[in-house]
């Protein structure tokens, strides 16, 4: 393969709804541009794009897949996408790279859920967009319904290039309204025949060809006063005003394809290779120092790394694009972000599996190079000097979390090993190792998502894992001031233990006073506060600890071990085990004895002081809630708020988007444990949420009352 230029390259994710037929569409433009000599199909589990074990066994895509061809002169890179919401992450980490997105429309169902999310991703990102209509030959395919759906939705911006003659078993035609001609296919596709629009066209296609060229002609000045004084443009004056267009995000070309059958294949390359925009059109990335960064091939090199993919044989193979400068073998570069060397193996122009090895890659090129010693995904390489990093993909939060351990507990390191790497390839996998809960927890988005996970556990690895409900992480706190005193003392022989601790507790409230005194059944206590240490913890919250002790009660050198009893006695709180936040602790009182006082003897005194005092302060427990973004047709909108208020939460606002209801809601984290596959199942699929930490809040008596019995229980159990 020959070394391309930067202004020869355009960089496209391939996206849309599961089923549209993006891996298809891969397959066809491989076959096209000769990098394949046989077209493959999902059911026979042998396309370029899908050649994952676990993709060949469910027959869906779950990692974006990097294929480029080579037609009319330009180097066409395509990502293509999963079209699932669980496997979105794929998607966001594919707009980072690519210039543009050819979002593929299922001619059967119009506009579908999948894409509206994706869509989401594009605008916010303001990436520039294409359509396909994909799957004209189905029986049920109606482009102008699809077409009505994408101006319903996304209005003018959307503009019809071509258009099919008929739809149905019958496709084989297409108007294109840039050449004005009609192009028809043999029953296997591939080169067609250019032939004359036909009368019966003629006026439908003049008429579309006009408002195409009047959209094209309003990004321009110069093509506007040229279509006013001539009434029409050229096709290369209507593909300049598309590309601007296309690159302001004020249009949205429609084109027309049978993937299946390779119909339209060959001329949706080219008009990509014409108004696909180019890498200099498209804002320059900006690094964390706010650097514009120009993709020149004269440039240092900085080469950004946006995925990471672990195949057998090989180990990992790291993609890239070339953000600056011009990649050869055998560079020697610097990683930015970790510090260490690297030297650059040989590179490669890649198609799924296949790597082709080249000798250069160009600025605005993607690529993938083998055998990197220390570099991860966000990771940046540059040569010497350049010191560029790039801002870390934001990459959607969790939205279903499951406990897992391996049925066999002696495959537990080998099984967290595993979900780290595969973390590596799919960063939405996260694993958590909670200290707290004492569980190995997955978070994915969505139960299709960590069914994924499961398999390739299952099978690749050959670990049985078991997926269980994970406790939930629930906090202690107090609402009143107790008191309390704790004597340990103990004598076998020898050096004995003694100490003896008297404090008070009450509820923290930042900046709130000390009482000079309390009362608790009658008896009064002063406070002197002698020293005063205010404590964050790391699981929220604060403790204030303050020494009160008056007359050498107890010695000053005590004082550290009373405090590591109090907050171990915190770290596993009274009622439930959780931990406990918000609390001040005062010592004011005490006992030694000179012989037999030492560090433990205060610890376990302070421990057992502190939680009889937590058991009479009136406790709570405190649960996670989360803010809740549910993106639903209006349709559905009454459904999903009664599902929510039924899950105790508490509906915040609504607001209306394009063609859906944005609905923000606080929900305890208890109730949204199997949320995804519940809303899935209300709205036939076609709403999505995001779900993000807001705070801790009191859980309802009855809530307290039964988390109280199963501790309990538990404990019981234990024993």
């Amino acid at each position: 393969m020959r070394q391309y230029k930067t202004e020869e390259i355009r960089n496209i994710s391939l996206l849309g709804s599961s089923g549209a037929g993006k891996t298809t569409l891969a397959e066809s433009m491989l076959f096209e541009s000769g990098l394949i000599k046989r077209r493959g199909d999902i059911a026979s589990a042998n396309t370029v794009c899908d050649y994952f074990p676990v993709e060949k066994e469910y027959g869906y895509t779950v990692f974006s897949t990097v294929f480029s061809v080579e037609w009319a002169d330009r180097k066409l890179n395509f990502i293509d996408c999963p079209g699932s919401d669980d496997f979105t992450g794929a998607a966001v980490a594919a707009l980072h790279v690519t210039d543009c997105c050819l979002m593929v429309v299922n001619a059967q169902y119009g506009v579908e859920v999948g894409l509206i999310n994706q869509f989401r991703h594009i605008e916010r990102m303001k990436k520039p967009a294409l359509f396909i209509i994909n799957q004209l030959d189905h029986e049920k395919a109606d482009f102008h319904a699809s077409i009505a759906q994408l101006k319903e939705r996304y209005g003018s911006k959307v503009v019809v290039t071509q258009y099919p003659v008929a739809c149905g078993a019958g496709f084989n035609q297409v108007v294109d309204l840039l050449r004005m001609k009609m192009y028809e296919w043999g029953p296997e596709g591939g080169k067609p025949q250019v032939l004359e629009i036909p009368a019966s066209e003629t006026a439908t296609a003049e008429e579309m060809r006009q408002q195409l060229i009047e959209s094209a002609a309003e990004h321009e000045e110069t093509l506007m006063d040229r279509f006013f004084e001539k009434g029409s443009l050229s096709e290369e004056e209507i593909i300049e005003g598309m590309r601007k267009g296309i690159v302001l995000g004020d249009m949205y070309p429609v084109f027309c394809v049978s993937a299946a059958k390779d119909m339209c294949v060959r001329r949706t390359m080219e008009f990509l290779g014409d108004v696909a925009p180019r890498v200099s059109e498209v804002p320059y990335p900006i690094t964390d120092n706010a650097e514009e960064v120009i993709p020149e091939a004269k440039g240092p090199l900085s080469l950004h790394f946006f995925k990471t993919t672990i195949e057998p044989h090989i180990g990992e193979v790291s993609y890239f694009k070339v953000m600056s400068g011009t990649a050869r073998e055998g560079m020697d570069v610097v990683n930015a972000n970790r510090g260490s060397k690297e030297r650059l193996g040989q590179l490669f122009m890649v198609a799924g599996q296949t790597r082709t090895k080249v000798d250069a890659l160009e600025a605005g090129d993607i690529g993938a190079t083998v055998k990197l010693k220390d570099v991860r995904r966000g990771n940046a390489l540059n040569e010497k000097d350049c010191t560029w990093t790039y801002p870390e993909i934001d990459f959607p939060e969790p939205k279903y979390i499951r406990a897992i351990k391996p049925a066999n507990t002696a495959d537990a390191e080998k099984m967290v090993e595993a979900l780290h790497r595969m973390s590596e390839e799919d960063p939405t996998w996260v694993v958590e190792q909670s200290k707290e809960l004492r569980q190995t927890l997955v978070k994915g988005q969505g139960e299709f998502h960590l069914r994924t996970l499961k398999w390739r556990l299952e099978h690749n690895d050959k670990i049985n894992i078991e997926f269980t409900e994970p406790r939930i992480p629930y906090r202690e706190t107090i609402t009143k001031a107790a008191r309390a005193d704790y004597r340990h003392k103990k004598q076998s022989g020898g050096a004995g233990q003694f100490g003896e601790v008297h404090l008070i507790i009450q509820p923290y409230v930042e900046g709130e006073p000390i009482p000079e005194s309390y009362k608790f059944g009658g008896q009064e206590f002063k406070i002197t506060v002698r020293d005063k240490q205010e404590i964050p913890l790391e699981w929220g919250g604060k403790l204030l600890y303050i020494n009160s002790i008056v007359g050498g009660a107890i010695d000053a050198r005590f004082m550290p071990a009373i405090l590591k009893g109090i907050m171990t006695r915190m770290e596993q709180g009274p009622l439930t085990g959780s931990y406990a936040r918000d609390v001040c602790v005062i010592v004011y009182d005490g006992k030694m004895h000179p012989v037999d006082s030492n560090e433990i003897s205060f610890m376990l005194a302070g421990r057992n002081a502190f939680s009889t005092a937590f058991k009479e302060a009136a406790p709570k427990i405190l649960e996670p809630v989360y803010d809740v973004e549910v993106a639903v047709p209006a349709d559905y909108i009454g459904d999903v708020m009664s599902d929510l208020q039924g899950r105790r939460g508490v509906i915040m606002g609504m607001n209306s988007k394009k063609g859906y209801e944005q609905l923000l809601a606080k929900v305890p984290l208890k109730e949204l444990m199997s949320y995804s596959t519940v809303l899935s199942s209300i709205t036939g699929g076609r709403a999505s949420f995001s779900m993000r930490f807001s705070s801790y809040e009191l859980v309802p008596m009855e809530v307290q009352e039964k988390l109280l019995k199963a501790y309990s229980e538990q404990e019981e159990a234990d024993e």
